[in-house]
């Protein structure tokens, strides 16, 4: 275990940005052949501002990561966090902290994106996306996505969490991101089945509902049952979705200017408004 979670301590950024154009290349393969809905649009077209976002996202991560690495120095010297409080195989508080990012670098943080106005600003970017595919799991606003950054790394020091955990968890976390914004038709019954545990293709699908209440409910990335615990889950017919925003639905979702000036755009209304 020691070895295996040594190769994402070490494992250098080509292969991470490797990683990342795998997994968008294999869905967007396995989309041209089990596509869940029939979008009109280019799809090259539509995913250029969806890879423009990616690439602000992309710089700011690697800035990131570099100017946190003294926080895991710290917690190595100190011993600081939940993990060392007790004693257990690695792969237990492997376990552990995997959960804790999941549930407070993603379902928390999701949902405060949707619940503080000014984080929902920032947020709206990906949720104009009309043709939601697998690109559209690119689709954050850089500082959508510091704020990401920084709730992942308040669950990095509440845990007091190795750096090989934290890489495991990145690797994990952008699979399952692709992954449920692919545009693939599962069985009904599978991609069901599947969401008592993990979050699927169509349960995440209800999210890039234009309209509330769906555009609410569903924040998890990985596991569902931060979902079914808080009572944000759902799950209905799938050919009722509607993708986009209502509130912004004017503006060009192909626009890589328009997209990143949308948190200070007066002409696109809050949910409270």
């Amino acid at each position: 275990m020691d070895a295996f979670l040594h190769f994402f301590e070490v494992m250098p950024v080509w292969q991470k940005a490797g990683w990342i154009v795998f997994c968008i290349a294999l869905f967007w393969i396995l989309e041209g052949y089990y596509s869940r809905f029939h979008l009109k649009y280019k799809k090259w077209k539509h995913a250029k501002v969806n890879f423009g976002l990616l690439g602000f996202v992309m710089v700011i991560n690697v800035f990131f990561g570099a100017a946190t690495t003294g926080v895991f120095v710290w917690l190595q010297e100190s011993s600081f966090g939940v993990l060392q409080l007790f004693e257990s195989p690695v792969w237990v508080k492997l376990v552990l902290s995997l959960m804790v990012l999941d549930l407070i670098a993603q379902y928390g943080v999701h949902y405060f994106l949707h619940k503080v106005t000014w984080m929902w600003r920032l947020h709206l970017v990906h949720h104009t996306d009309k043709n939601v595919d697998v690109t559209t799991g690119t689709r954050h606003h850089p500082l959508d996505f510091v704020l990401r950054e920084l709730f992942a790394l308040l669950a990095v020091v509440i845990m007091g969490m190795p750096i090989s955990y934290y890489f495991f968890y990145r690797i994990l976390s952008v699979l399952f991101t692709y992954w449920t914004h692919a545009n693939l038709n599962l069985p009904f019954w599978l991609d069901k089945g599947l969401s008592y545990v993990i979050v699927t293709p169509n349960m995440h699908k209800f999210h890039h509902h234009f309209q509330l209440p769906w555009t609410d409910r569903n924040y998890g990335n990985m596991l569902s049952i931060w979902d079914r615990i808080f009572g944000t889950f759902v799950y209905d017919d799938p050919n009722k979705i509607v993708y986009g925003v209502d509130i912004a639905d004017h503006t060009n979702d192909e626009s890589l200017l328009v997209q990143l000036n949308i948190p200070f755009n007066k002409t696109v209304k809050s949910k409270k408004s």
